[in-house]
C-alpha cells in the first residue's frame, strides 16, 4: 500500500481524498493493494515474453532475456535453421554457479542480464568486473577473473584495435592490445573542449552517479580518422542548482544556454588523424549546439547527422541554425577540411531529420547519392537526392502517412526498408508497419501484414527482421521475418493471463474530434475493474503535450503505460490519455498545430474530447474533471487549471517547465520560436508562461518540483 500512496500524493491525492468513489464510498486499503497490483514491477510480473530485445551474435544467431512467471529466462534463436529454446539448462547452470560461487542461485533468477557464448563456453559477469565462464556441456563453472567493466565513456574504432575517450578536455585514443595511450589534440580547455556537448541533460545528476557518457565522435570506416567536435561555452552564462544538505548546503554550478541569451554553445567540427596525429577543422562557421531533434547530439552512442560515406573519402553532416528553420547538408574532405553544400531546406517553423525520435533518416549510398527525409509536402516522406548538386532525383514514398525509420538500406537490390505509420486505410494511424521501397521509385511494398503495432529490430547483415506486434488490447507475438516479410518462425507468443486473472480488461481506444470540430484525436480510456454503469465516476486527464512526442507512446501491448492509468482507475476514477494536437506520428500541420504557441498545450482538443466521450459514456462526470503530468506534463496541465478553470477543477504538475525561458534554449526556441520583443512591453514568450494567468486559478493545484532538476 505504501508505495501506491506515495505515488498517489505525488500524481492525484487531491483527486482521491476529495472525491470519494460513488458506487463503493471512501477509497479503501483493499482498493490501494488492488491498484498497487498494475504498477510497475507488480504488473510486469503478472505477464511473460512481451519484450523481445535480440543481442546478435556473430555467427547470425541471436539471444534474448525474457520474463517469465517469477522470473526470467534467456532464449537463443537461430534464424539460419529456424530454431529457437532456452539458451542452456536454466536449472544445471544455476546448479553449477552456485556450487562455485559458494552462493545459492535460483534457475529463474540468475544474477546476470547479459551473455555471451564461445562455442559451448557461455560467460557472463557479475558485480561489474567478476567474469565467470561456465560450460554448458559438462555445466560446471570456472572463475571468477577479474575484467574490467564497459566503460561508457569509450568509443572503439570499427576493426576494433583503437579506443577514443575524453581526458581533460582532449581527445586521446588508446591501443586496445598494448594499452598505449596517444593524446591527439592539445588545446582543449575548461568550457572549450573537444568531443563533449552536455548542455542537455544531466550536467549535475550524471557526474553525482557516477555515470559516464560517451564522447561525441565518430569513426571512420577505416578506423584511421575521427570526426569530432570542439565545443566553445566560454561566454555562455552559468547556472545554479542549491542541493540541501547537512550543515552547508552545496551549489552547482555550470553553464547553460537559455532562450533569447545572445550567447549560446557553439562548436567547430575537426577530422582527426589517428596515425599521422594531425587536427583539420573542417571549413565552416561555427555552429549551433542544437539539433534537429530533441535534447542533445547523442543517440545512445550515435552521433546524430553525421556520417562518414561508404568509402570514407568523405564525410557528411547537417547544418542547422539557431530557430530550425533552415537545414543544410554538407560534406567535407577529411584531408583539407574543405566543405561543399549538398543540400538546403527551409520551413515556416521547425526542420527535423525524422518524425519520431531515432537516427535522423538520411543515408549516404555507395553510388554517392543520398536517401533524403523531408515534411515538405505536409507529411514525413523519403525522396532520392543528387549527392553532388542536391537535386531531387525521384520520391521513394508519397501520400498521407508517415515515414518513421529507415531500417536498412539494401543499395545492390534497390531497395529502402523502413517503418512507416498511416498507410493502410480502416487501420489505426499510429500502427507502425515494415515496408520496402525501390529506391529508384516504383511502389512501396508492405511486409506486415497484421493489423497491429510493429515493433522491428534487424539484424547487422540486415537479412533477418524480429518483429514484435501487437496491441494495447492485444498481447505480442514475436516472430523473425525474412527480406519479403516471409515469417521464418514464432518465437515468442506473451502469456498475459497473469493480468487476466485478476480482473484486468484492456483500454478502450476511441476517435474524437478536437477543438476544431474536424480533427480526429485519437486516444485511450480506462475503467476500474467492477466499473458500475449506475454510477457516476470522476474523471482523470493525463496529459503530455510534446511537441517532440504524445502521452501514449507506441500502440504495442503495454502493462504499464504511462501515468499508471489502471492503477488510477482502480482507486475510482474514468482515467483518459490521448495524443492531441501538436504532438508528433500525424501530418505536419497536426505537428505544427500550436508552434509559436506553446501555453495552448493542445489543452482545447482535451476539453472537446471529454465533452464527446461523456456523451458516449455518461458514466462520466464531468463537473470532477482533474488532470495530471510531469515535466511537459506539468506544464500543460498547470496550463489547463489556468485556461480552463470552469472545466479542469483539480490539478497534479510535478517539475513542470511552467515558463520555457528558464529551460534548455534548443526546446524552447524550436517549438517557440526565438525570443523576439512585442510592442516595447514584454517579449513573445509572454504568451506561454503560465504565472502570467496565476490569477486565473480557482481550483485545486499541487505543485512539485525536485531542486536538484538538470
Amino acid at each position: 500500500m505504501g508505495r501506491l500512496k506515495r505515488w498517489i500524493i505525488g500524481a492525484g491525492c487531491a483527486l482521491v481524498l476529495s472525491s470519494p468513489i460513488p458506487a463503493t464510498g471512501q477509497v479503501t486499503l483493499s482498493d490501494y493493494q488492488r491498484a498497487e497490483q498494475f504498477m510497475g514491477q507488480s504488473a510486469r510480473e503478472l505477464v511473460s515474453g512481451v519484450n523481445v530485445r535480440p543481442e546478435w551474435m556473430t555467427d547470425g544467431r541471436f539471444w534474448y532475456r525474457t520474463s517469465i512467471s517469477g522470473g526470467d529466462r534467456f532464449r537463443l534463436v537461430d534464424p539460419n535453421t529456424n530454431t529457437h529454446g532456452d539458451a542452456f539448462d536454466h536449472g544445471r547452470l544455476a546448479a553449477a554457479l552456485s556450487l562455485a560461487a559458494d552462493t545459492a542461485y535460483e534457475a529463474d533468477a540468475l544474477p546476470f542480464s547479459e551473455i555471451s557464448f564461445s562455442g559451448d563456453t557461455l560467460s557472463f559477469v557479475l558485480q561489474d568486473s567478476l567474469l565467470w565462464r561456465c560450460s554448458t556441456s559438462a555445466y560446471s563453472c570456472s572463475g571468477p577473473t577479474i575484467t574490467e567493466p564497459e566503460n561508457a565513456a569509450e568509443r572503439p574504432s570499427p576493426d576494433g584495435t583503437r579506443i577514443a575517450f575524453v581526458r581533460d578536455h582532449n581527445l586521446w585514443v588508446r591501443d586496445a592490445e598494448t594499452g598505449e595511450e596517444r593524446q591527439l589534440t592539445h588545446d582543449g580547455e575548461e568550457w572549450h573542449s573537444y568531443g563533449t556537448n552536455d548542455q542537455c541533460c544531466s550536467q549535475v545528476t550524471a557526474p553525482r552517479q557516477g555515470r559516464d557518457r560517451p564522447p561525441v565522435l565518430s569513426w571512420s570506416p577505416d578506423s584511421e580518422h575521427l570526426l569530432t567536435l570542439k565545443l566553445d561555452r566560454r561566454e555562455v552564462q552559468d547556472l545554479h542548482l542549491l542541493e540541501t544538505a547537512q550543515g552547508r548546503p552545496i551549489l552547482h554550478t555550470y553553464r547553460y544556454g537559455l532562450p533569447g541569451d545572445s550567447v549560446v554553445p557553439q562548436f567547430d567540427l575537426h577530422v582527426l588523424d589517428v596515425n599521422a596525429g594531425t587536427n583539420t577543422r573542417v571549413d565552416v562557421p561555427k555552429q549551433v549546439a542544437g539539433n534537429t531533434v530533441c535534447c542533445g547530439l547523442m543517440t545512445d552512442t550515435l552521433w546524430k547527422d553525421v556520417s562518414w560515406s561508404p568509402d570514407g573519402s568523405e564525410v557528411f553532416f547537417t547544418v542547422g541554425q539557431r530557430d530550425f528553420k533552415r537545414l543544410t547538408l554538407m560534406a567535407a574532405d577529411p584531408m583539407s577540411g574543405t566543405a561543399r553544400t549538398v543540400l538546403e531546406e527551409t520551413s515556416p517553423t521547425f526542420l527535423e531529420t525524422t518524425a519520431v525520435f531515432g537516427r535522423p533518416n538520411w543515408r549516404v549510398l555507395q553510388s554517392g547519392d543520398v536517401i533524403w527525409f523531408s515534411e515538405s509536402d505536409g507529411w514525413g516522406h523519403l525522396y532520392l537526392r543528387d549527392g553532388t548538386t542536391g537535386a531531387v532525383k525521384n520520391r521513394i514514398t508519397e501520400g498521407e502517412w508517415l515515414v518513421h525509420q529507415i531500417v536498412v538500406v539494401d543499395e545492390p537490390s534497390g531497395w529502402v526498408y523502413f517503418t512507416a505509420a498511416g498507410r493502410e486505410e480502416g487501420r489505426d494511424p499510429y500502427f507502425r508497419h515494415l515496408y520496402r521501397a525501390n529506391i529508384a521509385g516504383g511502389g512501396v511494398q508492405l511486409l506486415t501484414s497484421e493489423d497491429a503495432d510493429h515493433a522491428i529490430t534487424v539484424s547487422p547483415d540486415g537479412r533477418r527482421f524480429v518483429d514484435t506486434y501487437s496491441t494495447r488490447q492485444q498481447a505480442p507475438t514475436t516472430v523473425v521475418r525474412d527480406r519479403t516479410g516471409r515469417i521464418l518462425d514464432t518465437v515468442e507468443v506473451a502469456d498475459i493471463s497473469g493480468l487476466e486473472e485478476l480482473g484486468w480488461q484492456p483500454p478502450t481506444a476511441f476517435v474524437a474530434k478536437g477543438a476544431d470540430g474536424r480533427t480526429d484525436i485519437h486516444g485511450l480510456l480506462y475503467r476500474p475493474i467492477g466499473f458500475d454503469s449506475t454510477a457516476n465516476y470522476p474523471v482523470v486527464d493525463y496529459i503530455y503535450p510534446g511537441p517532440q512526442s504524445g502521452p501514449i507512446g507506441s500502440r504495442s501491448f503495454n502493462p504499464t503505460p504511462g501515468g499508471n492509468p489502471q492503477a488510477l482507475a482502480e482507486l475510482g476514477f474514468i482515467v483518459v490519455t490521448l495524443d492531441a494536437s501538436g504532438t508528433p506520428g500525424r501530418s505536419k500541420a497536426f505537428h505544427d498545430s500550436y508552434y509559436g504557441d506553446m501555453g495552448s498545450n493542445g489543452i482545447g482538443d482535451h476539453v472537446a474530447v471529454l465533452k464527446e466521450l461523456a456523451v458516449r459514456v455518461p458514466q462520466m462526470d464531468l463537473s470532477r474533471v482533474g488532470i495530471f503530468g510531469h515535466s511537459g506534463g506539468g506544464f500543460s496541465s498547470t496550463a489547463a487549471m489556468l485556461r480552463y478553470p470552469n472545466f479542469f477543477k483539480v490539478a497534479v504538475s510535478t517539475a513542470g517547465n511552467h515558463d520555457n525561458r528558464s529551460y534548455d534554449y534548443t526546446w524552447g526556441e524550436k517549438y517557440q520560436g526565438l525570443v523576439t520583443e512585442t510592442d516595447g512591453c514584454g517579449d513573445s514568450f509572454d504568451s506561454q508562461a503560465n504565472h502570467q494567468m496565476a490569477a486565473n486559478l480557482s481550483g485545486k493545484l499541487l505543485l512539485a518540483y525536485g531542486t536538484l532538476d538538470d
